[in-house]
């Protein structure tokens, strides 16, 4: 039997969108090959446990002061362990772990996920670091190298492909959209309690959601409420909504489980995805999974009008699409569905059939395997090349 990897530089399990896409891949190739070892990072010693029917979890120590050391840590265990443990194929979602698989002789066939690019997110997370020219110089060469190295590469995105490919050089690149567990996700069998309306957002606090605008909107609007189920800092959700005066209609909660998340979508009158304009949505591009899951559950989401947003659905049957940045967009669509029910109701019964007919994890794991299939029968590709290290 061959022996397959996948490899992510990300902490499994976690209440994040990346550790839901991890979980859900891996699982689908354990369910066809019969096992898959699934390598993330961690903060104790090297340890193995089947997580799930056929997943055999190792995490690697990736411990430091900062990114680096623990990007440089994660790598010296990585380099280790691939010396023990040759494989046919590997999968791997940033350069942070294709270098030390692209300097393997003999390498395995590579599938390079890409969800994200550190040259353009980075800064995101940690302010300043576009500043540091030889940082960003480095990050695009290691990308770079990875990209030319890559039998596959997979995106969640039709923008991330174009960007690829248009602004990267990237070939063999194919898009599997996120997907949604419908078991989970799906709509409530009861309607909805009457009372204010009340509205939602989950998912990570960082600039490009947009969370900023979801506060000002609400400010706009009354009676409504908005829940804040966010993982990251929320001192400046809270310093705003104090600004605003909008504290009592606010509630900001820490990341919960699915099967939670999922009943209070389904107890919501609308789900907000306010995505910035910015490189990370509009260049690189994004798969969102609040939209999807939002749609799953048949809430009504209002969501920026951006072209990752547009792959999705449609303005006014799947979703409501306003103007990026529009805090008074936001705070009319709201209005729409407060003074319209019967408009949510339609939206959410549309966007539900939408994520069954187009993006389940059934289906996305489908296009993965598929995707494997064709890479193990062919004999040519990208295995015996080496790339430049950066």
């Amino acid at each position: 039997m061959q022996r397959l990897a996948y490899i992510a530089f990300d902490t499994v399990p976690a209440p994040k969108g990346a550790a839901t896409h991890i979980t859900a891949f891996a699982r689908a190739l354990a369910e066809r090959y019969g096992r898959i070892d699934l390598i993330t990072a961690g903060a104790g010693g090297v340890q193995t446990v089947e997580r799930w029917p056929g997943v055999f979890h190792t995490e690697l120590p990736a411990v430091g002061v900062s990114l680096v050391d623990r990007i440089l840590c994660f790598q010296a265990y990585l380099e280790r362990w691939l010396r023990r443990h040759p494989y046919a194929v590997a999968q791997f979602r940033s350069s942070f772990e294709g270098l030390p698989l692209i300097e393997l002789s003999p390498r395995p066939k590579l599938v390079f996920e890409v969800n994200g690019l550190p040259s353009i997110e980075l800064k995101y997370r940690y302010p300043g670091a576009e500043d540091d020219r030889e940082l960003m110089r480095k990050l695009r060469a290691q990308e770079a190298a990875c990209l030319q190295a890559a039998d596959r590469v997979i995106t969640p995105s039709a923008v991330t492909a174009d960007y690829l490919q248009r602004e990267r050089g990237a070939q063999r690149v194919q898009v599997i959209p996120n997907g949604v567990d419908l078991s989970i996700f799906h709509p409530s069998d009861e309607p909805l309690v009457s009372g204010p309306f009340r509205m939602l957002y989950f998912g990570t606090l960082h600039s490009w959601q947009g969370v900023e605008l979801a506060i000002r909107a609400l400010a706009q609007v009354k009676p409504a409420f908005l829940t804040i189920v966010g993982v990251g800092d929320t001192d400046p959700v809270e310093r705003l909504a104090r600004k605003l005066q909008v504290v009592d209609r606010l509630s900001i909660l820490p990341a919960m489980r699915q099967a939670e998340l999922a009943a209070r979508v389904r107890t919501s009158h609308a789900v907000l995805a306010p995505l910035a304009l910015n490189d990370r949505n509009l260049v690189q591009g994004c798969c969102p999974l609040k939209i999807l899951e939002g749609m799953a559950c048949g809430a009504p989401v209002i969501a920026s009008d951006l072209p990752v947003v547009r792959e999705l659905g449609f303005n006014g049957k799947h979703f409501l699409l306003v103007k990026p940045g529009s805090v008074d967009q936001i705070s009319e669509a709201i209005l729409r569905l407060q003074s319209d029910p019967l408009l949510g109701r339609g939206i959410g019964a549309n966007a539900r059939r939408q994520v069954e007919d187009h993006f389940s994890w059934e289906r996305a794991g489908a296009s993965l395997v598929k995707l494997y299939e064709e890479l193990m029968r062919s004999n040519t590709g990208c295995s015996a090349r080496r790339s430049p290290s950066a």
